[in-house]
């Protein structure tokens, strides 16, 4: 019973650790997918020439889609453009002219990594050549308060990570060197009898790689629960979830968990392995 006392509170020991862990896993995921959404919601405005006709500006929008670094595309006739003008302003501004003297667009959506000023200023001036293309437009100081921004927040969300990271490494060691100080005992007793270190170690080790699987599943059925809470609350991040990345983070708890805890066991174990009769009281 004292035993599996041990156990159960080694195991809860390590699943709290890591549920921190994947916690933080998520908000990165999050970050990462939420930095992407706005990114990829910058829009690049091609403004076609006056005298070009619908089926032209088409054929381009449909050439652009071929483009690696377009996500997608819109085109905006005049009259749509007017519509929206219109809806913005409140009131029908081209009954007041008397013309419409907006012209047709193509919005463009730039992948993630291409939405920065550097590589859009060379698109710009890529479609810039085209003679259907009159004006291109996109608003550059959004773009570099964007990209300033979230390298801010990564860096921070960065150097949180390998804090927390060795904070946990740090709790689970201490976590199993105590789990192994009261088994110091039992050590001792199979030396004496004759047992190799390799036997004696192994089973701790077994053991130990165990706690921290089951100390994983643990971590992990609590942050399903915790994501299904966190989306019934706020429905808005089914936008941001990427089911993919979530096995990532899955994984990457069990690993952490199994490795932490098999390196910790072992070192341990042949702490006590190595050490004199008089050092274990």
């Amino acid at each position: 019973p004292k035993n599996r006392t041990f156990y159960i509170s080694t195991i809860v020991s390590i699943s709290l650790v890591l549920l921190m862990v994947g916690l933080l896993g998520l908000i990165v995921v999050h970050a990462k997918n939420l930095s992407n959404y706005v990114k990829e919601n910058i829009v690049l405005s091609i403004i076609v020439a006056e005298n070009s006709n619908e089926a032209e500006v088409i054929q381009l929008q449909k050439t652009l889609q071929t483009y690696p670094y377009v996500k997608s595309s819109e085109y905006v006739s005049k009259e749509m453009a007017a519509k929206n003008l219109e809806r913005d302003m409140g009131e029908d501004f081209v009954k007041f002219l008397g013309y419409n003297p907006l012209l047709s667009s193509i919005d463009v959506y730039l992948k993630a990594e291409y939405a920065n000023n550097e590589t859009i200023t060379r698109i710009k001036t890529e479609l810039q050549q085209n003679p259907l293309v009159k004006e291109v437009y996109y608003q550059e100081s959004l773009v570099d308060l964007i990209n300033q921004n979230l390298s801010t927040i990564s860096f921070i969300i960065l150097v949180f990570a390998g804090t927390l990271l060795l904070i946990a490494i740090a709790l689970i060691n201490n976590t199993i060197r105590l789990s192994m100080h009261s088994q110091r005992f039992i050590i001792r007793s199979m030396q004496l009898v004759g047992a190799t270190k390799s036997f004696i170690r192994w089973p701790f080790v077994l053991t130990g790689i165990l706690n921290g699987f089951l100390g994983a599943l643990v971590s992990i059925i609590l942050l399903i629960i915790a994501l299904f809470f966190a989306q019934r609350e706020v429905p808005e991040l089914v936008i941001l979830q990427n089911y993919y990345e979530f096995a990532l983070v899955f994984l990457t708890v069990v690993l952490t968990g199994i490795i932490i805890s098999w390196i910790s066991t072992h070192l341990a174990v042949n702490k006590y392995l190595n050490s004199k009769t008089s050092d274990i009281y």
